[in-house]
């Protein structure tokens, strides 16, 4: 082979090299010329370290020019790729500050990571606060589509509320969550349908129930504010207080019949006792009527006599017996 052959096979192994190497570098110079050209411009070893250290550069690139452009000049690239590697969601960061930022929302980079490193969902929490959303009360899901309360005059009302809240970003992070305002809703409502004296000074002022349980301040140690409770829908449900008076006369009727039956019982005892004595002591007649022969204190004439009268109390009793069956 001679030296011109050696230079072109050289030059062909450049130019595959160097077209090797522009196919890389040319999404990462793509990538460069649109921060450059966005007025944010960022060194491409950077976008080209990003890559090295498995972090996407088009995630990074993208949402610096989107907070740039927005005017969150603040956030570094740095802060982007340190929030990316500690498992957040960046995008949802961005466009968090951004809506926080137009709505004249107080939140900076620090809390908004926490939040959503937290777990919590950052961009509906601050849509949440700009448009306040509504809570079913019980949630539709539930078990019960209604919450059940007793006023003092024991008729049962059973009602439908929707809370409506927003999101309070100050205490998102460790504050309860919507389950929890749900809960202290159906409570507060519970409590203030128990302290009406009667059911019909609900149904002529439900609102009343909205205010009492607004001023418990539920809301307090949550993720979300309370701007107002409405009572959707209230019914008229069973009268409680009358089935469990009349559960309770009936339980008193029971104790009482258990008493006399009782007290039958003792009589009915007390009378056996009775016959079993006299029983006992007409065997001792017999015995009585031998001492008094060995003694000679009763005759054989005296003993006769006994004996018919005996004899014509049985005949008496037997007739008494007929008559009673002819006369029914």
């Amino acid at each position: 082979m001679d030296i011109s052959s050696s230079v072109y096979v050289l030059i062909f192994i450049f130019f595959i090299i160097a077209l090797i190497f522009l196919l890389i570098a040319g999404r990462f110079v793509a990538l460069w010329f649109r921060a450059f050209v966005s007025g944010t411009p960022i060194s491409i070893f950077n976008i080209i370290g990003m890559s090295l250290r498995k972090i996407p550069p088009k995630l990074i690139v993208d949402a610096r020019i989107c907070a740039f452009k927005a005017g969150l000049k603040d956030i570094s690239v740095n802060d982007l790729e340190t929030h990316y590697l500690a498992g957040g969601r960046v995008n949802d960061v961005v466009k968090a500050m951004i809506a926080a930022d137009k709505a004249n929302i107080d939140l900076d980079w620090r809390q908004a990571t926490a939040i959503d490193l937290a777990g919590r969902d950052i961009f509906d929490a601050v849509r949440t606060s700009v448009y306040p959303k509504v809570i079913d009360c019980p949630p539709k899901k539930a078990s019960g589509d209604t919450i059940s309360a007793v006023a003092k005059d024991g008729v049962e009302l059973k009602c439908r509320a929707r809370v409506t809240v927003r999101t309070n970003i100050k205490q998102l992070v460790g504050g309860a969550t919507e389950e929890t305002v749900i809960a202290r809703v159906g409570e507060g409502i519970v409590s203030a349908i128990g302290s009406s004296d009667t059911h019909g000074i609900v149904l002529e002022s439900p609102q009343k129930i909205s205010m009492l349980v607004l001023e418990k301040g539920l809301d307090a140690q949550t993720a979300f504010e309370i701007l107002s409770i409405d009572i959707a829908d209230i019914t008229i449900g069973e009268n409680v207080g009358a089935r469990l008076r009349a559960d309770r006369a009936e339980s008193d009727m029971r104790v009482a019949r258990a008493k006399a039956e009782e007290r039958r019982a003792m009589a009915v005892a007390l009378e056996q006792e009775n016959f079993a004595k006299i029983r006992e002591a007409e065997a001792q007649v017999p015995l009585a009527v031998a001492e008094a022969f060995k003694a000679g204190n009763l005759g054989i004439m005296d003993y006769q006599k006994i004996e018919n009268i005996k004899a014509d109390t049985n005949m008496r009793n037997s007739i008494s017996k007929e008559d009673k069956k002819d006369g029914q």
